[in-house]
Formats: C-alpha cells, sequence, structure tokens
C-alpha cells in the first residue's frame, strides 16, 4: 500500500500570503506513488466503458494519459486559446475576476462518447465545469470527474453536483492533515 498523502508538501503562503499551497511534485517523481495515484483516480471508473479521458491543460495532462491507458481509453486535451492547430469547438465562461476559454478538437470527441474528464485539483470548479459543457457542446456523455486532490471547502463538488465526482484525497483547507477518502491509501 502507497499512503499517497505523504507525497504531497505543504507550502505555506505560496503563491501569495495566506495560501496553503498542496504541491504533488514528490509525488511525480515516486514512480510508485505515481502509479498508485493514477489507478486510484481510475478505479471507480474501470468498469464504466469510458471511451475518451480529457483534461484541460496542464497539470491534468500528468494524470490523463495514465488514466487512460488504465481505463483503455484515448485521451484528448482541452486547451486554452491557440494552443490546437486544428477546427476547434470552443467555451467562453466566467472567473472570479474576468473570463477565459477552453478548445478542443472537432473530432477530438465524438457525440456520444462516453468521457472521464481529469484534474490533479479540485477547488472551486469552474475549469472542470467548463471542461464538462465544452465536451457536452460536443454531445459527449461525460461519465464522471476524478481528482487526484479536492479541496473541500472551496465548494467544486457542489459546483460539479451534477456529475460523479472522485478524488483520491481530501483536505480540510483549515487544517494542514488530510482526510483521506477509501482510496487514498493504495
Amino acid at each position: 500500500m502507497v499512503d499517497l498523502a505523504k507525497f504531497v508538501r505543504d507550502i505555506p503562503d505560496y503563491p501569495k500570503p495566506g495560501i496553503l499551497f498542496r504541491d504533488i511534485t514528490p509525488m511525480l517523481a515516486d514512480p510508485a506513488a505515481l502509479k498508485a495515484a493514477a489507478e486510484a483516480m481510475a478505479a471507480p471508473f474501470v468498469d464504466m466503458k469510458i471511451d475518451v479521458v480529457a483534461a484541460a491543460e496542464a497539470r491534468g495532462f500528468i494524470f490523463a494519459a495514465p488514466v487512460a491507458i488504465q481505463l483503455g481509453a484515448g485521451f484528448v486535451p482541452i486547451r486554452k486559446p491557440g494552443k490546437l492547430p486544428f477546427d476547434l469547438h470552443s467555451f467562453a465562461y466566467e472567473l472570479e475576476y474576468g473570463s477565459d476559454e477552453l478548445q478542443v478538437h472537432v473530432d477530438g470527441v465524438k457525440a456520444g462518447q462516453r468521457v472521464l474528464i481529469i484534474d490533479d485539483l479540485l477547488a472551486t470548479g469552474g475549469t472542470v465545469e467548463a471542461c464538462c459543457r465544452l465536451l457536452e457542446k460536443c454531445d459527449a456523455e461525460i461519465v464522471g470527474c476524478s481528482f487526484l486532490i479536492h479541496l473541500a471547502k472551496l465548494g467544486g463538488q457542489e459546483r460539479l453536483s451534477p456529475y460523479k465526482c472522485h478524488s483520491v484525497l481530501t483536505y480540510d483547507q483549515d487544517d494542514l492533515e488530510s482526510e483521506l477518502s477509501p482510496s487514498g491509501r493504495v
């Protein structure tokens, strides 16, 4: 068993005072921990006939490709404007302080395909919600969303409540101690 929480480094006051940053680079550097994390993110979806795993840049890509391999699915990148070279579907969305846009190739996800969305972190849920809306625009079926880390007090899971959400590690933002979901130790 790998205790994945031991591979998450807490960095106080980064990137600004008052923020506790959950650094996953120690996990990425350890082959057994990285493998265990991808397996734990994929586990609830193994028997759900996933066609495509999708992720928004950049850290979501790190986990999406091994999860796709685990599930026998393809991987589709969702990017910011100007990063994809082919015909695109786009989705603009509002942030707390402005707006943003995500894009996917028109042939990346086909109508009716079953899609799992992956990201390293669930905080407020805005980016993953935009990914869901973008892929629904492609007539895809969103089977669920899987995250390595969930910052519970920021409301992301509630925002994504129409979708099945799975998180490997859940943190109460006020505590340095983690509350592990059942799959936190793999």
